[in-house]
Order: structure tokens, then C-alpha cells, then sequence
């Protein structure tokens, strides 16, 4: 296709799968868009820290909150409760958890290539 660049979640480019996470990126015009699944009981610091080993998430991201709800802590102490239809930017240092019984889906802009990778 000749000026047009797509992709499908139905079929991602990649998958990651650490504890209660599912990421999937799909690689379009040269970048990456990725699809979160965190599933209730999800925590950075318990489910994706043992991946990347860092003490917070050091990754930078820019996204949509699609369903759920997640609450997140910066390292400067400031704190923020999304829910569904939050646009949002997440700066490096910081953890992240799942508030409730129902699992929290981002598609994030920027961040996914990296994301959960060791």
C-alpha cells in the first residue's frame, strides 16, 4: 500500500506476558503503539520490577486509559487515580497498581517499546 501504514491488535507485532500483564505492540509508521492489559491485583513494583530491575518504572508514557481504573505514585510524591477516558502522560520514576476488581486497558502512544523489557 503505497502511503498507507497499518496494523492489528487481532495480530500484534509482539507480545510480553510478565506476572498479570499482557502487552501487545503493534508496529506502525516507523513507531510503536502498544495495548496494556493489567489484570486486578496488578502492581508495577510486584509484577513488572523483577523484569527490568529497576527500584520505579523508568519509562516515559503517553496514553489513553481505555477501561478500569489505575492509581499511580511519582517519586516526587505526587499521586493520580485515573479512570476510563483519561488521556494521560506518565514521567519515569514511578509505580503503578490496578484499583478494583476489573482489569485496566491503556493504549499508549509512546512508551511501548520499551515497556517491561529486561
Amino acid at each position: 500500500m503505497n502511503g498507507f501504514d497499518s496494523s492489528d491488535f487481532s495480530a500484534p507485532d509482539e507480545v510480553r506476558r510478565p506476572a498479570k500483564t499482557t502487552i501487545e505492540v503493534a508496529n506502525v509508521a516507523g513507531g510503536e503503539i502498544g495495548r496494556f492489559t493489567f489484570e486486578p491485583g496488578w502492581r508495577w513494583s510486584e509484577c513488572i520490577k523483577p523484569v527490568v530491575g529497576t527500584d520505579t518504572c523508568q519509562t516515559d508514557h503517553l496514553g489513553y486509559l481505555v477501561s478500569g481504573r489505575l492509581h499511580v505514585e511519582c517519586d516526587d510524591g505526587t499521586t493520580s487515580d485515573m479512570e476510563a477516558g483519561t488521556v494521560y502522560r506518565i514521567p519515569p520514576g514511578h509505580d503503578a497498581w490496578v484499583i478494583g476488581d476489573e482489569p485496566a486497558v491503556l493504549v499508549e502512544f509512546q512508551g511501548a517499546a520499551s515497556f517491561a523489557k529486561g
